[in-house]
């Protein structure tokens, strides 16, 4: 049953009110994807709204064009993200593997609560180069 289904007393599976199928067209009006390239081999991927179970494949499939594509350093601006939920740490962790295996430096630029709470409530913090700007980041 997908995620966003419930399933009733007498067994009848319903659609909760109001929320898209993951990865459909709705979804993507809960999350904005911007990609930049300040240098040659270096892109910015930058992310506007809720990083959750209904946009991550969105977020995904965003991340893979860039780890395949011969970059040299993705930084994952994450400044605008106002929340970050358990699927969408899964994406970040999945995303640093296939760097690390592709030779792509990857980093998150975040300050805001709502990346930097789940990412040290999680351990996260200390797995990923954080970075508190864009300017920071690629300065490094």
């Amino acid at each position: 049953m997908p995620e966003n289904h419930i399933r009733s007393v007498n067994g009848a599976e319903t659609l909760l009110p109001g929320l898209p199928e993951p990865g459909t067209p709705q979804a993507d009006q809960l999350i904005e994807l911007s990609v930049r390239r300040p240098a040659k081999g270096v892109v910015v991927l930058g992310v506007s709204g809720e990083i959750d179970m209904f946009t991550t494949p969105l977020l995904r499939n965003a991340l893979d064009e860039q780890l395949t594509a011969k970059n040299d350093r993705l930084v994952l601006d994450l400044s605008q993200v106002s929340f970050l939920g358990s699927s969408g740490l899964a994406v970040l962790v999945d995303c640093l593997h296939q760097a690390e295996d592709n030779g792509v430096g990857f980093c998150l630029v975040s300050s805001t609560r709502s990346v930097e709470r789940p990412l040290k409530v999680t351990g996260l913090g200390d797995v990923f180069s954080t970075f508190p700007s864009v300017s920071a980041a690629l300065a490094a």
